[in-house]
């Protein structure tokens, strides 16, 4: 394959992930037909599997790409923080922008997780979560470590409840049907969340 091949496969394959986020963010993403793919784009079947042999690997390639974006506004908001403490508070915020900024990523990941088998999808899913929860944890023992934290912190426990609280505001934004408030909100839960950590500034 050619360069100029290459690049223009990698720009349709990017196409094909972008259309399938924007369609989880207006429906249920387990409904989602490559039909409705091919459609919003105004191609074929024909023309999408050329990209991608199965729906399955349009699925997997859409969870890779949240992977490489969310994992990295993560690490990026945690190496920019000056630290650890305010690199939670700069994770948990990056992680409400991104959910903003692509709100058919919770759709998808929710629906994956509700999938009875071990697809590779949903392994790659289980992946994301377990190194979303690594980096967590190893933030939060740095900030125990400078004593930003009390020392009796469960980071593992922490690190759950990072996580619930992002899920659970980005559920009531999904339920509401806005997220006018989302980032708001997310400040409110966060000033709770670190206080309840003995965050000191």
């Amino acid at each position: 394959m050619t360069t100029q091949a290459r690049q223009s496969t990698e720009l349709r394959q990017a196409e094909i992930i972008a259309t399938m986020l924007h369609l989880a963010a207006e429906r249920n993403p387990a409904d989602i037909t490559t039909t409705d793919i091919a459609k919003a784009m105004r191609v074929t079947q024909g023309a999408l599997f050329r990209h991608f042999a199965t729906k399955e690997a349009i699925r997997l390639a859409v969870v890779e790409w949240i992977e490489a974006q969310l994992l990295g506004a993560l690490l990026a908001a945690r190496q920019a923080a000056p630290d650890a403490l305010a690199a939670l508070r700069a994770m948990f915020l990056a992680h409400v922008r991104f959910a903003q900024a692509y709100p058919g990523v919770p759709r998808l990941i929710f629906a994956e997780l509700q999938q009875a088998e071990a697809s590779p999808v949903r392994l790659m899913v289980h992946k994301i979560m377990q190194r979303y929860r690594q980096v967590l944890a190893e933030t939060l023992s740095l900030a125990m470590a400078a004593k930003r934290i009390r020392a009796d912190v469960d980071c593992q426990a922490a690190a759950s409840l990072f996580l619930g609280g992002i899920q659970g505001l980005v559920i009531q934004s999904m339920l509401s049907g806005s997220d006018a408030a989302l980032e708001r909100q997310a400040e409110a839960v966060l000033d709770l969340y670190l206080a309840g950590l003995g965050g000191q500034s």
